[in-house]
């Protein structure tokens, strides 16, 4: 059986909506982060040595980075949906998103995150972090100008890889200038899917 380890506010909900929306069968084992520190339990390192979530489990398979685990999934169980034909040229637009999202987008994102918990000290550093911000979220929405999904006329791994991209935004309050990323996060939240996955993974702090 196919277990997914998932740990509460982090980037283990978009897996959980990805099997959602596959329709797959699958257990899941929950974890909750540290009330205090915010960091995850011990436990998970019994899983991964990194101690990190997500993390799949498919029989000899074990999987923790989201994009590889996205990436299987969909080869796996996605039965030829959500992801276009190998070799066409959508192929390598998707694949370019599901590497981007965490290769790019997040590191100005947790760079905003981290040094906001610095207050005054981390001041200087905040101009180049919301350039960067600004540099990656207009071309997020740029890519989004006039389009439904990020990828041809349906939902791909695409979207669920970037959804992430899009929640911290809208955490740190940057999605204004931004109105295609800011239609498209509304869009994928109001997903019968992605609200089973708020269901079953418990209340999702970056979807509000």
């Amino acid at each position: 059986m196919l277990t997914l380890h998932h740990l509460n506010d982090s980037r283990s909900q978009r897996i959980l909506w990805l099997l959602e929306e596959l329709g797959a069968p699958y257990e899941m084992t929950r974890y909750q982060r540290n009330a205090a520190t915010r960091l995850a339990p011990p436990e998970l390192t019994a899983v991964h040595p990194l101690g990190k979530s997500p993390v799949i489990a498919d029989g000899e398979v074990r999987i923790a980075e989201s994009g590889a685990i996205v990436d299987y999934l969909i080869r796996t169980y996605g039965k030829g949906a959500m992801m276009p034909a190998l070799g066409s040229p959508d192929y390598e637009t998707y694949n370019e998103w599901l590497h981007y999202a965490e290769g790019s987008a997040m590191l100005p994102l947790m760079l905003n995150l981290y040094v906001s918990r610095l207050k005054e000290a981390g001041a200087p550093l905040h101009p180049r972090i919301d350039s960067e911000i600004a540099n990656h979220l207009g071309y997020v929405d740029g890519a989004l100008s006039g389009r439904e999904f990020f990828v041809g006329r349906s939902l791909t791994g695409a979207d669920i890889q970037m959804s992430f991209v899009g929640e911290m935004a809208k955490v740190f309050d940057k999605l204004g200038p931004y109105p295609n990323l800011s239609g498209w996060l509304a869009r994928m939240h109001a997903r019968p899917a992605f609200q089973r996955s708020i269901e079953k993974g418990g209340a999702y702090r970056f979807a509000t």
